[in-house]
């Protein structure tokens, strides 16, 4: 056979493969473009000041599409279009929180575990972030090792093995081990650092790099001894912040080169290629440029999986700086985005039942899930009656609050708010177009593992609003109350 003959089988050998590829995908598409027709669906709604909290509040069955008029509002699916995947919805067991979990007694205990991470029983949370040794939410500093031992040989755990790592595998054990556990550091040890201090910023000596990035082996391998698998860890919280809690500062540049020479080959020397480096973990505001910074760099960019944020940054012009996150989600596709932390601060005692907590979360799940996000981590699911504990008194809100001296839970409207998403949108979820046909109105949507079609909207008016679910060739008439979220399921 002449070599030209040979070439052009080779080439419509590898168009019919192409082809078969694409009229796999073609018919996946055509399973999002279904009828919808006398499919059913199913509402459940949150509503403000009221006692309706994610509850199935009307079912039924989709009729035949048609073109709506100017003064009719819809919010618009699109199935066959499809974004990011979901790794999963959940929040940070802290000292603070497991410390305050142990005040509570054990049918207390039950609930709350029941209520996070309970797939059915409770909203399913699949995602738990904690911290490596202290962070504000401690009721003090402290170390996994001696001070000044840069060779980490006296590391211990036994500080978390009291209140943390207990409460930890209960809520794994909840998820049925199913859950994603990432760490991050808040501090260095204060002798690793310029300032001699691990609170009020300042760095981490370049002598100490090395030790540094051996410091999170160790915490991985400690935990994992103990039955407690970590997922991955984010390099440094909040970077660019000097607190007056712990906290350690990272320009872009060191941040990529501790990633890149450091903690990245120290990973893979030591069996970890496997855990989820997250960079950043700092506002919106500053996001692109640590993106561009470090995962322009293909050396430093191989060992990131992703990218983290948090929503502490200022307003700009009465929104938040969600667009900061669709530019990176749209500069690095190929690159994971994670809200990694978010809590109302200023706490007021005794004020439990705050509605607009919850919308703030709602809105921003909805926006950052719009704009790429594939997590989203709340901060603590726990804390006691003064917003803490916490050992310089920077006390904040959570979805759930114990008092201590009596024992006695307060679920808060957040949590609720935050079920409608995490209850609901399960880990391999990939995210569909949705949008409303007016700007009172909120949504997101997305296509479960299962096939199920999850929507959510998010009314943020005084007055209730009645709209149409609009799918493909299916239409379902639905009213929503005012400052009410609802998901709809079908």
């Amino acid at each position: 056979m002449k070599t030209s003959q040979l070439t052009a089988l080779i080439i419509l050998a590898l168009v019919a493969f192409c082809s078969c590829k694409q009229l796999g995908k073609n018919r996946a598409n055509d399973d999002t473009k279904s009828s919808f027709v006398g499919k059913t669906y199913e509402v459940y709604t949150t509503a403000n000041d009221s006692t309706t909290r994610l509850m199935l509040t009307t079912n039924g069955v989709f009729d035949s599409a048609r073109q709506l008029f100017e003064t009719e509002i819809a919010v618009f699916v699109n199935p066959s279009k499809a974004f990011q995947d979901i790794v999963g919805i959940g929040g940070a067991i802290t000292d603070a929180a497991a410390e305050t979990f142990a005040h509570l007694s054990p049918e207390n205990q039950k609930k709350l575990l029941e209520a996070y991470f309970h797939p059915e029983k409770g909203i399913g949370y699949t995602l738990i972030r904690t911290n490596i040794h202290s962070c504000d939410f401690s009721s003090g500093s402290y170390t996994y090792v001696q001070e000044g031992d840069s060779a980490l040989s006296s590391f211990s755990i036994a500080h978390d093995m009291r209140y943390r790592i207990p409460l930890i595998k209960k809520a794994m054990e909840m998820t049925g081990n199913k859950a994603l556990l990432f760490a991050s550091p808040w501090s260095p040890p204060a002798f690793m650092k310029d300032n001699n201090n691990m609170l009020r910023g300042g760095k981490l000596l370049p002598k100490y790099y090395q030790a540094w990035a051996n410091y999170f082996v160790k915490f991985i391998q400690e935990y994992e001894k103990v039955g407690v698998p970590v997922w991955g860890v984010t390099v440094q919280n909040e970077p660019m912040a000097q607190q007056i809690w712990e906290s350690c500062i990272y320009t872009a540049e060191e941040e990529r080169d501790f990633l890149k020479n450091y903690l990245g080959p120290t990973f893979w020397r030591n069996g970890l290629k496997d855990k989820k480096i997250i960079v950043w973990d700092h506002n919106r505001d500053l996001m692109p440029y640590r993106a561009d910074v470090i995962f322009s760099d293909p050396e430093a960019s191989k060992y990131a999986w992703g990218i983290g944020y948090h929503w502490y940054e200022d307003w700009s012009g009465g929104k938040k700086m969600y667009d900061n996150v669709r530019n990176v989600h749209e500069s690095y596709p190929d690159k994971y985005i994670i809200f990694t932390e978010g809590t109302v601060e200023s706490f007021v005692p005794n004020h439990y039942n705050y509605w607009p907590n919850a919308e703030k979360y709602a809105t921003s799940m909805i926006y950052d899930f719009n704009s790429g996000a594939s997590g989203w981590t709340d901060w603590n699911i726990l804390l006691d009656e003064q917003g803490g504990p916490n050992h310089v008194g920077n006390f904040c809100f959570a979805p759930m609050h114990a008092d201590t001296r009596t024992g006695e839970l307060f679920i808060t409207p957040a949590y609720y708010y935050l079920g409608h998403f995490s209850k609901f949108i399960r880990p391999g979820a990939r995210r569909i177009s949705s949008s409303p046909s007016r700007s009172n109105l909120l949504s997101t949507s997305f296509r479960n593992p299962d096939g199920s079609f999850v929507t959510i909207v998010l009314n943020t008016t005084d007055l209730p609003v009645n709209y149409y679910l609009h799918c493909n060739d299916g239409m379902a008439p639905i009213q929503i109350p005012a400052h009410a979220i609802q998901t709809i399921k079908y």
